[in-house]
């Protein structure tokens, strides 16, 4: 039995890419015919023994890290300024000339690593999640989709461009949808007005063209499913991702759940809310909008500001936290503040290589910012506690996992938001509008997830249809006291906003998992801080090393989302907006 020794920790201050051990420390990515002699060279390598086995393992590795730090370094800077053409060329170039040649040789090493006769003599233990991942990715590879994830990914970049481009002018000022949305928290109801149906009237404009692209990758998508020999793409993306622990049919019944235990919860709520704001009604401009009168909350006023606010509530909890941002910072691997042409949404992108991740955002000085960043941050905790492990693949659990990490910290710092929010009717307002935010985050998914199964179990469907569809299992799980009269030519097309449906479908019904998880953890935390901290680390070390429920049991939670858990986790958020 060979086993790898364990890997030497780095601190999070370590700013040093790890030094190369298979490929030139020079070497960059700039063409495929670089590349191809150190995919030629894996492929045909003897291997003798269970020991050289696992050096061909980690030198795979350090050229997947290697090439994966690339094709990152190339969507940050896109989706950091997407009118730039010089940034979206380097980027569609790897797409289209990188990736397509990558995946024959990648599918050849699979096959080769799986029918070596040293692999038995391997660790089952500690190779048993690669392995498998391993088996899944040659069972559903199939050479006719490399053209087709390159016109996937083509049409992906469209949306981001289209969506980057959009804004409205309010006040005489031209801003960002994301800056306008700011408005839907102003006191002022006319404001909230005006500022919703711009947005949603700028959204409108493209609606067509959004609508034609979505045809044309749900197009794309069914005929890779068919390739591979699955009946819709759902069944294939089930496979894609690895989804070995639940099936179509737990996510209907999650559906289910979030439909009899939190969407009353959101109605209760929707109902005070329109009593404490002394309405008739409520309109879709009036959910955001803080029911005391006040105005919105302003927790920080630059990006700068932002991180330093942020750095300290991390320190506060483990000065580790704290120093994996302001790592980030010392290696200008943070872009926060919104502005026209750049990309919508946020995210934290993992560096391989590296092991210091990129978070990319568009603050505008919002309570919902303060979030992201604290979502993202958890997010980088991860990677910086997972860059040690050996294999690339390590270091990437699925999103159950992923999402974890990143919706445990919004909650287990609470505690912290004093440093946002010194005033301390604003902390409450803070905490009571983000617990009714971790509730609202059930409805939301499910409605997403939902839909997705519908179009790929449909995808002959009709844009009518789609829209028909959309627009009913909208309205079973969200603003079910809400009045959108006046409004009904927006709702059919509310589901565009989400950019997973676009550039990453079916990855979203794991924030709904993820969020279980992360009340679950915090209320662990809430018991008792300094365990509850340590288990949210040591499952996130964990990487992709063991299975979903053994990362969740390391955490101290269960990876359940039966009703009468959902049930129990939704009632303790409650009890906790009760002590507000």
């Amino acid at each position: 039995m060979h086993s790898t020794p364990e890997p030497v920790a780095a601190t999070a201050t370590d700013t040093r890419r790890p030094a190369r051990r298979y490929l030139p420390e020079s070497f960059l990515v700039t063409d495929w015919a670089t590349l191809e002699p150190y995919f030629v060279e894996l492929r045909d390598r003897n291997i003798s023994s269970a020991a050289e086995l696992e050096r061909w393992l980690l030198d795979r590795s350090e050229l997947e890290s290697v090439l994966s730090e690339d094709l990152a370094w190339r969507y940050i800077r896109m989706t950091c300024d997407t009118q730039d053409p010089a940034r979206a060329e380097a980027f569609q170039y790897f797409v289209s000339e990188i990736e397509p040649n990558v995946a024959p040789y990648d599918h050849a090493l699979n096959e080769k690593m799986i029918g070596s006769e040293f692999l038995p003599d391997l660790d089952p233990e500690r190779y048993r999640i690669f392995t498998r991942s391993v088996r899944q990715a040659l069972e559903i590879y199939r050479a006719d989709n490399i053209p087709l994830k390159t016109e996937i990914s083509t049409k992906q970049q469209q949306y981001a461009a289209t969506v980057g481009a959009m804004t409205v002018t309010l006040d005489g000022e031209e801003m960002t949808l994301p800056r306008a949305a700011d408005r839907l928290k102003s006191p002022d109801r006319a404001v909230r007005e005006e500022a919703y149906r711009a947005i949603q009237a700028r959204r409108l404009q493209d609606s067509q063209p959004l609508d034609q692209l979505f045809t044309e990758l749900v197009k794309l998508r069914h005929q890779m499913a068919l390739n591979a020999d699955f009946p819709n793409f759902r069944d294939y993306m089930f496979a894609a991702l690895g989804r070995f622990d639940y099936t179509p049919q737990d996510c209907f019944a999650f559906h289910r759940a979030i439909r009899e235990t939190v969407v009353p919860l959101i109605d209760d709520l929707d109902l005070e809310r329109r009593q404490d704001l002394n309405l008739p009604e409520l309109r879709p401009w009036d959910l955001d909008v803080d029911v005391s009168g006040k105005a919105p909350l302003r927790p920080f006023e630059t990006g700068e500001d932002l991180l330093e606010k942020t750095i300290t509530v991390f320190s506060r909890l483990d000065s580790y936290l704290g120093d994996c941002l302001r790592t980030m910072r010392t290696m200008g691997h943070l872009d926060l503040e919104s502005r026209k042409g750049k990309a919508p949404g946020g995210y934290n992108y993992p560096l391989d290589e590296t092991g210091v991740p990129f978070i990319f955002m568009n603050a505008t000085s919002s309570l919902r910012d303060v979030i992201t960043m604290l979502h993202e941050g958890g997010h980088a905790v991860h990677s910086f506690l997972t860059r040690t492990l050996p294999l690339s693949a390590d270091k990437h659990p699925p999103s159950e996992v992923a999402e974890l990490a990143s919706m445990s910290m919004e909650l287990i710092s609470m505690d912290q938001w004093d440093l946002f929010f010194p005033d301390a009717d604003e902390l409450r307002r803070a905490k009571k509008t983000h617990l009714e935010s971790v509730l609202e985050t059930f409805p939301w998914v499910a409605t997403i997830d939902k839909f997705q199964h519908w179009i790929y179990e449909n995808p002959e469907h009709t844009e009518a249809e789609r829209h028909a569809r959309w627009t009913e299992v909208f309205d079973e799980f969200n603003q079910r006291t809400v009045s959108w009269q006046g409004l009904e030519q927006f709702k059919p097309y509310l589901w565009q906003k989400q950019l997973h449906l676009y550039e990453v479908p079916f990855y979203y019904i794991e924030y709904a998992m993820a969020q279980l998880g992360a009340i679950a953890v915090w209320r662990n935390f809430r018991q008792n801080p300094a365990e509850g901290l340590a288990a949210y680390k040591r499952a996130l070390a964990l990487g992709y090393t063991a299975p979903i429920g053994d990362i969740y049991a390391a955490a101290g939670i269960r990876f359940d989302f039966s009703t009468e858990y959902l049930r129990t986790l939704a009632d303790f958020v409650r009890e906790e907006m009760a002590k507000l």
